[in-house]
């Protein structure tokens, strides 16, 4: 009996020290190693421990720490808690900066007939120090007729056992800067001044100069700080006016220092240059928040002191522009004493993202919009290269830097419900499109094979073919307003789009409506793009095209009305694709991710969407009628833009769109292209949208025009009527409390 009690213990002493080999894990009953002992004569074998060891392994794996817990012995729970057991394990995972786990079981002992041992090799994936493979086991014993968990540290690595625990060096790599294609740096590390004026120390003699002089430094207008300082000037109070680099201040600093009331406040940090080129493009970054703390814990970061990624490419591309943290992994006795270096990897340099932006024609966007909330998007038309994108209002990224000085005087102003300054509006902003609509319409008829080009329709004042119901032409407002502006009168279908005749397009959504081709229009519609994501990097928002329920809904749909919602990178997308011979691109914004020193690891390629779902003879005459729209003196944006196309022999095709809103004051659009074929500058497609602005041939195609001459010509040339001088607008634009349905941004 000796001998067998003896031959016991070298076996346990076996299966717990030796090195252990992967057996195959059976599915029902186990094979792999035999029940040791004496069998006892009228018992019952006890059950297969390794069910009861995977259910709790697996929930380990689920990080579904409550049901671990339930797995205990009653003695286990007894020695520690709920709370401190979930601290455990959790707090291993971050010290380690474990991405996740796996166990793969290899044998299991039952001594009894109520105590097993199963042993198992746990695979920890640390996003720092990279795979940590341990064969450990686990004691089990039957309560109830259930094998429980003993627990101990040493469960999840048997080094943990007796008080040791991980500590985990971090070896942080500079974040990488983002360009513009050309190479100009939009957002970098570096120094920074916050300028600030104390409204009670500004000379009143010298005010002037200094207000031009900070003008000259900050882009601030005089007459933006003027009335505050006058009213707080007895106040005293701190009024903030922007911030600069130090490159930028040091050729002015003597002279700016040299006014009273200057106050000037250095930070260091993630900087953005000229306050935002691009804003919702390149995002920001800031503080780890509190509940995306155990994530990034997770991941390696110092919550307390590293900046991450939160919008923009700063988010989407936080992997590449952080870089791969180094790491050493520490096994610490009790008392804090090293025992060992379990793990080390070398920090691995940042990526650089060159984006596809022009910056001088991103900022001449942003300038262009001043005046109006809205959006501007310009495309490459022959690859879907996005060029500019601008949103406004826009805002400053430096506001999220804590040692901004400015922050916070001006960090609430970005959470402003009424104008939504974070939100962009080229992506996430969905709106009625208006009569741009007009050339999906005209679409769906030619290729339903319904209407012909050569088919006429006389395009009165009004629209009497739904009954009991009349309809305006916008001729009709414009006659009420100049007693002067008359009925279109008889027009071919392009003529039609050429002069943008409502009653025309309503016939043929009508028509085509009662003809039983109901979903002809909102087929084309998706067939074009919208209803769904371009698939742009930084996400965007699907608008809806509906498919009409009635006669009412199909004529209000056939000139992008009713419940139709698009966002004007889409309308950018196929206004391209209608430019290009049909092709739809994903729109993209990153033109390469390269290491400081060393080979791009992502170069941007054109891919290709889908295709227009139209002939070719339907586009080529779509696209005589847009030429139409700039080049036929009865089309709507002939005085706006037949000039800068006939002058600088540039083709301009496009369509103004006038979106009734719920506000009596409709949205402004112009959507359209070149098609000049010039080797250095490639023809673009651009869609500009104003909110609650009033017509698209008056505010949106004017707003168009600019950015075609700052594209081609290197600068605005023509003033907008509202300006007293190019980039000056003398009165403050009205505001607007209403904003197309978005996504919730969340607070600082």
């Amino acid at each position: 009996m000796k001998f067998r009690w003896k031959l016991f213990f070298l076996v346990l002493l076996f299966t717990a020290c030796a090195p252990l080999t992967p057996q195959p894990t059976p599915t029902n009953a186990p094979t792999m190693t035999p029940t040791l002992g004496e069998p006892q004569i009228g018992t019952t074998p006890a059950p297969d421990p390794t069910p009861a060891a995977r259910a709790y392994l697996d929930a380990w794996v689920r990080e579904d720490y409550p049901s671990m817990y339930g797995m205990l012995t009653s003695l286990s729970q007894e020695a520690i808690s709920q709370e401190k057991f979930q601290k455990f394990y959790t707090g291993v995972a971050i010290e380690a900066a474990l991405k996740n786990w796996e166990y793969e079981v290899l044998s299991y002992f039952i001594s009894n007939a109520t105590t097993a041992q199963v042993a198992y090799r746990v695979t920890l994936h640390s996003v720092l120090v990279g795979d940590l493979a341990r064969q450990t086991t686990m004691n089990m014993t039957i309560e109830n007729g259930t094998w429980r968990i003993q627990w101990d540290e040493g469960l999840l690595m048997p080094e943990l056992r007796n008080g040791n625990y991980l500590r985990m060096d971090v070896n942080t790599p500079s974040r990488a800067n983002i360009y513009d294609r050309n190479g100009h740096a939009l957002v970098a590390q570096s120094d920074a001044v916050a300028i600030g004026l104390n409204t009670g120390k500004v000379d009143p003699d010298t005010e002037n100069a200094l207000l031009n002089e900070l003008f000259r430094l900050t882009g601030v207008r005089p007459e933006t700080l003027a009335p505050k300082i006058e009213a707080w000037r007895n106040l005293e109070l701190y009024l903030p006016v922007g911030d600069v680099s130090v490159d930028d201040l040091a050729p002015r600093e003597a002279a700016l220092t040299s006014y009273s009331g200057v106050i000037l406040s250095p930070f260091r940090g993630r900087y953005y240059f000229d306050e935002g080129i691009a804003p919702h493009v390149v995002g920001y970054v800031s503080v780890i928040q509190a509940e995306q703390a155990d994530e990034y814990k997770r991941l390696g970061y110092n919550v307390n002191a590293d900046r991450v990624g939160q919008k923009g490419l700063e988010a989407w591309g936080e992997q590449y522009l952080a870089g791969k943290r180094g790491g050493v992994l520490y096994l610490l006795s009790a008392d804090g004493s090293i025992i060992t270096r379990l793990a080390e990897t070398e920090p691995q340099p940042a990526e650089a993202i060159y984006t596809t932006l022009d910056r001088d024609l991103q900022e001449g966007a942003q300038a262009a919009m001043s005046k109006y909330r809205g959006a501007i998007v310009v495309l490459e038309r022959d690859t879907g290269r996005v060029l500019a994108m601008a949103s406004s209002p826009g805002f400053n990224p430096n506001l999220f830097e804590p040692q901004n000085y400015n922050r916070k005087d001006l960090i609430n102003d970005l959470f402003d419900p009424t104008t939504l300054p974070l939100l962009n509006r080229a992506t996430q902003g969905q709106y009625p499109l208006g009569s741009v609509f007009k050339i999906i319409t005209m679409a769906a008829a030619l290729q339903s094979k319904v209407y012909k080009t050569t088919d006429d329709y006389l395009c009165r004042y009004t629209f009497d073919e739904l009954q009991g119901v009349t309809l305006y032409d916008w001729t009709w407002t414009h006659f009420q307003q100049d007693g002067r502006t008359q009925a279109s009168g008889l027009l071919t279908l392009p003529q039609g789009l050429m002069r943008s005749c409502n009653p025309w397009f309503w016939h043929i959504g009508l028509d085509l409506y009662n003809r039983g081709m109901v979903t002809a229009i909102s087929d084309m519609a998706k067939g074009f793009g919208l209803g769904s994501s371009t698939g742009f990097e930084l996400s965007d928002q699907p608008g809806n095209i509906p498919v009409p329920a009635g006669k009412v809904e199909a004529t209000n749909s056939a000139i992008g009305q009713g419940t139709t919602l698009v966002t004007p990178l889409q309308v950018a997308d196929f206004i391209a694709a209608v430019g290009n011979g049909g092709k739809l691109f994903k729109p993209s914004v990153v033109e390469k991710i390269a290491p400081v020193d060393g080979l791009p690891t992502y170069v941007f390629t054109p891919t290709l969407r889908s295709r227009l779902p139209v002939s070719d003879s339907v586009l080529a005459a779509i696209q005589g009628a847009m030429l139409s729209v700039v080049k036929n003196p009865k089309g709507t944006a002939y005085f706006v833009l037949n000039g800068f196309s006939t002058n600088n022999n540039i083709p301009v095709y496009g369509k103004t769109g006038t979106a009734e809103t719920d506000r009596g004051v409709p949205h402004a659009w112009f959507a359209g292209y070149t098609d000049a074929g010039r080797e250095n500058k490639p023809d673009i497609a651009v869609v500009v949208l104003a909110e609650y602005a009033g017509e698209g041939s008056e505010i949106a195609a004017p707003i168009f025009k600019r950015i075609l001459e700052i594209y081609y010509l290197g600068r605005p040339v023509t003033r907008y009527p509202w300006e007293s001088s190019i980039g000056v607008v003398p009165t403050p634009a009205p505001l607007v409390t209403d904003t197309p349905a978005v996504e919730t941004t969340p607070s600082p």
